[in-house]
């Protein structure tokens, strides 16, 4: 039953109910109603409690729940990062005792080395004037302003031009080169400007799978470059135009540009000079050519390197003043195999040791030889150099003799004319006067490497 309490003090439509038996008996509302108020509340606090705390749990449950949804479906898309901050590279000095890795053998020598870029006149197909240019590598090796590099990037360059990582161009001179090595010396004036070399290393410590790197100008556009691999053979004969190079064999990146820049050991030290000539984009197979390298070994040319700064030009290298041909082209001197000389210098190495015109020469020291070429790859090879003396087994008339030849240096040879020779013309054909190529032996020599019915000269 309930009772409709119209006091202000209540709580209007206050429900009461008890069990009696007799309900003829009125209800004494009030003092139940005031017994029972505080128990009530109580109850409502307790239930309010409780009911925050689940509300509380299941708002908390319900976030998690949220949260790790909303991770884990962020999961799928957000980037991994790491904050471990800029990579920190201390400028080492080179100094021959500590391994340095790669980024220390950059920012060690990335300013010893230099882009060099080559301007000259050349001749097109049909004798006209066209203004060339070509761009290599080189790297400095002292203070003042020596620099080497490939004697293929200089040659014939009218204006050669140094420049540095930091932007800063120089003119160079050029001091002298060697063709047979590939090797040149060019030299800028610094000013005030403070250079630093290199420092040299020695190629003989290398082992066939250590690391190098070398540091240069790619396509001549891809600037200041470093590129790393492995040695991949040592002391690789490499036989051009009849002159043998025994060249380190890499796995490093060499293109067109890379030309005369250094090759760096782990230690940081120039061990050869890189050489894109030898390093050609396909085999003479026609096979495509990747990841192989050449470079010439550092000891092998440092004594001309040397010479070429003191004097201007290798002046150790062995001369002995003949000219050569095969002596198969001569059937009047009765032999098949061997170097027929064609000319001998007066007043040269050959003269001095009793040799002739005519003469077929078949061995020197302990090396046969068969042909012309083997004749000036033996004389032209560093086996040799001036004043070393050796056996020379040569045919005369039928009869075998033995001389002892002393070479005498390249400083000795006598001016060639820089004229070139001209064939003759017929009346139809058109002139060549001041063409690409002077006579027919200057184009085989300069597409198929010479040995074409040509003379060689030692």
């Amino acid at each position: 039953m309930y009772n409709d309490n119209q006091n202000n003090d209540r709580t209007p439509y206050e429900y009461h109910y008890r069990y009696r038996p007799d309900y003829s008996e009125p209800i004494p509302t009030l003092e139940p109603a005031v017994e029972m108020r505080p128990k009530k509340t109580g109850r409502r606090i307790i239930a309010g409690l409780l009911c925050g705390t689940l509300l509380l749990g299941s708002s908390f449950g319900v976030g998690w729940l949220v949260k790790d949804w909303q991770a884990s479906q962020k999961g799928q898309t957000q980037m991994q990062m790491v904050d471990r901050g800029l990579a920190e590279v201390t400028t080492v000095s080179v100094t021959g005792s500590k391994k340095l890795t790669f980024p220390e053998i950059y920012d060690a020598n990335v300013n010893s080395c230099v882009s060099i870029n080559v301007s000259s006149v050349g001749y097109n197909f049909f004798g006209q004037a066209v203004q060339t240019a070509s761009s290599g590598s080189g790297f400095i090796v002292t203070k003042d302003g020596y620099i080497v590099t490939n004697y293929h990037v200089i040659s014939g360059g009218e204006s050669v031009t140094v420049t540095l990582n930091d932007g800063s161009s120089f003119p160079a001179q050029i001091i002298g080169g060697d063709k047979d090595y590939d090797i040149a010396v060019i030299k800028v004036d610094p000013g005030e400007k403070e250079l630093k070399p290199v420092t040299l290393g020695t190629s003989s410590s290398l082992k066939v799978g250590d690391d190098v790197l070398t540091i240069g100008n790619p396509l001549g556009e891809l600037t200041f470059s470093m590129s790393e691999g492995i040695v991949s053979c040592l002391d690789r004969e490499i036989n051009l135009d009849g002159t043998p190079f025994n060249m380190i064999q890499i796995s490093t990146a060499v293109n067109n540009g890379n030309s005369g820049g250094p090759l760096f050991n782990i230690y940081g030290e120039v061990v050869g000079i890189v050489s894109a000539k030898y390093s050609g984009s396909t085999s003479s197979s026609g096979a495509t050519i990747e990841g192989l390298g050449f470079a010439i070994p550092l000891d092998d040319v440092l004594n001309m390197l040397e010479d070429i700064m003191t004097n201007g030009q290798v002046t150790s290298h062995a001369y002995v003043g003949v000219t050569v041909d095969n002596a198969a082209a001569y059937p009047e001197s009765g032999v098949r195999s061997g170097g027929y000389l064609v000319e001998i210098v007066s007043g040269g190495p050959a003269d001095k040791a009793g040799l002739q015109a005519g003469d077929v020469i078949t061995m020197v020291g302990t090396t046969t030889i068969t042909s012309s070429q083997d004749l000036t790859s033996v004389l032209g090879s560093k086996s040799y150099k001036a004043g070393d003396t050796t056996t020379v087994t040569y045919i005369r008339a039928g009869q075998v003799y033995t001389t002892e030849l002393t070479f005498g240096s390249t400083t000795e040879k006598p001016a060639e004319s820089s004229a070139p020779s001209q064939p003759q013309q017929s009346q139809s054909a058109p002139q060549q006067n001041g063409g690409m190529y002077g006579d027919m032996d200057d184009f085989f020599n300069e597409f198929f490497g010479g040995g074409y019915g040509g003379r060689d000269a030692a």
